[in-house]
């Protein structure tokens, strides 16, 4: 439910205040009471009000009439927005709505979690490069929004770390359930939990769900947090695989994590409290693997919201862009970092040896050495039952008598990975072959088996059921030797989880803006649940090894730690700029980055950017820098009205009358819409050198062959570092957006080459889409 209204002005609140004292409103008995989040005009206080908390407070028994509740305050915000949630009822939200100094109110949702190796695969050295000249994160403060940490983890060991804490810290160690002060150290230096929302809904958290404090009972958090900023662990490893040592990619940077997300719902309260303190706390970046809302306008979007009050306040605020790929990318506003997912060169190959000696690639977590490539009766769950659903293995489908002592071949499908295998267990098969009909099967996350078994792909899923079609007693044994392979696999490719544009909120801003290592992640987990997560998993272990977009949102917030430490009077857009153009189009076979999902070249819509390359970030050449002034006056551009924009902003804004495009943003990539009564399209970027000086650069443009780019001047010359200079870039389309079918695009770059005073090249994507006439 969705509450707006112009709110009154200040003469009209004496007024009412007069006639109307404080009489509560009347509020239907049986009315169910939920949460909201109330946004408001701070500098409408009255003045016999001390405190802002007061305020509200009064606001919240004016419209709770007889219902009124003490604990009906559920937070207050006054850092990234201006307001507080409340538990109201329908009614009474409505009301609120009628007060003065109230913007809107929107109903409390709840979003989603995005749920060793990858240092040395992103190129970071010990010798050279980015960590030792940003000392490694050191005294960065990285925030972590997500499900909590499990604090004896050795990831979170500050061993050879200064018992100095940076002096803008203001955090704490919050005590509570399982938790207290000892759990903090000079590596995690606050901890703080935010149920309010989550039992505003569902009532209180019980310990046998999860922890009532910082601990994390998930291991989702545990795991983005030693991702981004954990400390190397000597012998790391997943039941004997990905051994090594295993390491953060900040190592010395400092760690405050801010728990929002309860059995992986995550209530946009919550999620917001934890943000506002994170900022108040003193954190540099945060980090925030989870989505609220896909495709809704940034004023109704909580992590855009939260986040643009984190950039002003020169935080960096990295996000996960989803795992619904190839649709719903998430958190697309500008100034969030949106990180997509990639795979690395690690491979953990299980593969399937069939009777007549034939081999197909498969991939485990598992050493299980009982089948002792001993051949066994393969049968294919489809013909195990006259069950309709007995190809996917779903519970109750497999006849025991068919299936008893063999492998089963099951379509992966309608059922959960475990479940299925729990099915063919229970129906006293011996093992189990998964077939994956993605075309990405050989891209997609390896997973662990509570029994012998194995995931291949669709071509050796069918070559499998040929065999078995075929042959009129098939056998097979599944190789589970435990083995890791590393630089073999063809890596960086964006994987088909990996949420992808356009972006539906704002087509004029490249989304996502860069991938990162997603797939096969080895860190660190929690101790309170088993592998599966079932209770009578009982096996418990220090490092997982997951995939998702969760994993290389932390991968992005690491790197930007770095340079936050070397360059510490960058802005959060002159970080994600100097991410963005230093990316990387080749992978380690130095062809074009592939797009498991098309099995195509990845294009913009997939990676934006390309994929991050840590190194060369920390030398960009030139930067696109932004601050809160460009990012109003982009929101003026979307046609906002005065009281959304104050929404995001927390402020008072007029917007000027000068006409100009949402893709006028100075922003490092660009994206042009095309429709049938604008086929031109001429746009205008900033550039500051923060390289060095005198440097000159000549522009290289490389443009799809039904469009047009021109850029003026070709060449940009500085005398000095921060020096800026502009360009202006018009694109002009060939063919009529509505003779074209529905759905084109096209791509191509933009390439400043540094050719005196150094060998940079500032690379900025372009993706083109023309929409039809009937948009």
């Amino acid at each position: 439910m969705e509450i707006t209204k112009v709110c009154k002005c200040a003469i009209v609140f004496v007024i009412i205040i007069l006639v109307l004292p404080l009489e509560p409103l009347a509020t239907p008995v049986d009315e169910e009471i939920k949460s909201y989040i109330v946004y408001m005009d701070k500098s409408m206080k009255p003045d016999h009000f001390s405190l802002h908390q007061h305020w509200y407070a009064s606001m919240i028994d004016r419209v709770s009439g007889s219902k009124s509740d003490p604990t009906a305050m559920v937070y207050m915000y006054d850092t990234v927005m201006h307001g507080f949630s409340a538990k109201l009822s329908s009614t009474g939200a409505q009301a609120m709505l009628n007060m003065d100094g109230c913007l809107a109110v929107l109903p409390d949702s709840v979003g989603r979690l995005h749920t060793t190796r990858t240092p040395d695969f992103l190129g970071l050295s010990f010798t050279h490069g980015l960590w030792p000249l940003s000392h490694y994160g050191d005294d960065v403060i990285v925030g972590v929004v997500d499900t909590g940490i499990w604090p004896e983890s050795k990831s979170f060991s500050d061993e050879g770390l200064s018992s100095q804490l940076p002096e803008k810290w203001k955090g704490e160690c919050e005590v509570a359930s399982d938790f207290n002060a000892s759990h903090c150290n000079n590596k995690l230096i606050g901890a703080r939990y935010f149920v309010k929302g989550y039992e505003a809904q569902y009532g209180r958290v019980h310990g046998k769900e999860d922890y009532r404090s910082p601990r994390d009972a998930e291991g989702h958090g545990t795991h983005t947090s030693s991702t981004a900023a954990g400390s190397e662990v000597p012998g790391a490893t997943f039941l004997g695989f990905a051994g090594g040592t295993a390491r953060g990619i900040a190592t010395k940077a400092r760690l405050a994590v801010y728990k929002v997300c309860w059995q992986f719902d995550c209530v946009t309260s919550d999620v917001l409290a934890g943000m506002e303190a994170a900022v108040s706390d003193g954190v540099d970046l945060l980090s925030i693997s989870l989505g609220i809302v896909s495709g809704a306008a940034y004023y109704h979007d909580i992590l855009a919201i939260g986040a643009l009050g984190a950039t002003e306040k020169g935080v960096f605020v990295s996000c996960s862009a989803g795992n619904s790929g190839p649709y719903e990318i998430f958190n697309t506003a500008p100034w969030i970092t949106t990180v997509g997912a990639s795979t690395i060169d690690r491979d953990f190959p299980a593969p399937v040896v069939v009777g007549n000696g034939k081999s197909y690639m498969g991939f485990a977590l598992n050493k299980d050495l009982s089948l002792a490539n001993e051949q066994l009766p393969l049968v294919y769950g489809k013909t195990a039952s006259s069950n309709e659903n007995a190809s996917f293995c779903t519970d109750g489908s497999l006849h025991r008598d068919m299936v008893r002592g063999k492998i089963v071949l099951c379509d992966l499908g309608q059922n959960g990975i475990i479940e299925m295998g729990q099915v063919v267990r229970r129906a006293g098969g011996a093992g189990m072959i998964l077939a994956d009909p993605d075309e990405d099967g050989d891209y997609s996350p390896t997973r662990h088996y509570l029994f012998p078994a194995t995931r291949v792909g669709p071509n050796a899923g069918e070559y499998i059921k040929a065999y078995i079609n075929t042959t009129t007693n098939p056998m097979a044994t599944i190789q589970l030797e435990g083995l890791t392979v590393v630089g073999k696999a063809r890596a960086p490719v964006v994987t088909a989880f990996s949420s992808r544009g356009p972006n539906t909120v704002v087509p004029e801003i490249l989304k996502p803006d860069l991938v990162a290592p997603g797939v096969n992640i080895l860190a660190a987990w929690t101790g309170h649940v088993g592998l599966t997560g079932l209770a009578s998993d009982k096996e418990r272990i220090d490092f997982n090894i997951i995939s998702g977009t969760s994993m290389s949102c932390p991968h992005v917030a690491g790197i930007a730690a770095l340079i936050r430490a070397a360059h510490p009077t960058w802005t959060p857009a002159a970080i994600k700029s100097a991410l963005m153009t230093s990316s990387v189009l080749l992978d380690n076979r130095k062809s074009p980055i592939g797009d498991s999902f098309t099995g195509l070249t990845a294009n913009a819509f997939a990676m934006g950017a390309g994929h991050v390359n840590p190194n060369a970030a920390l030398d960009p050449g030139l930067i696109y820098d932004l601050g809160m002034d460009d990012y109003v006056s982009f929101l003026c551009t979307l046609n906002y009205t005065a009281k959304q924009i104050h929404i995001l902003t927390r402020n008072a804004t007029s917007c000027p009358k000068l006409s100009s495009a949402p893709g006028d943003l100075n922003y490092p990539s660009f994206s042009v819409v095309f429709n049938p009564r604008s086929l031109v399209r001429v746009t205008r970027r900033s550039v500051t050198n923060v390289g060095g000086a005198p440097c000159e650069y000549e522009v290289a443009v490389e443009s799809p062959g039904n469009v047009n780019i021109s850029v003026e001047p070709r060449t940009l010359a500085f005398g000095k570092q921060n020096e800026k200079a502009t360009y202006t870039v018009t694109f002009e389309s060939k063919i009529a957006a509505d003779h074209k079918p529905k759905g084109r695009q096209a791509f191509g770059q933009i390439l400043w080459k540094c050719v005196k005073g150094g060998t940079q090249v500032v690379r900025s994507p372009v993706a083109i889409a023309w929409k039809h006439h009937q948009e």
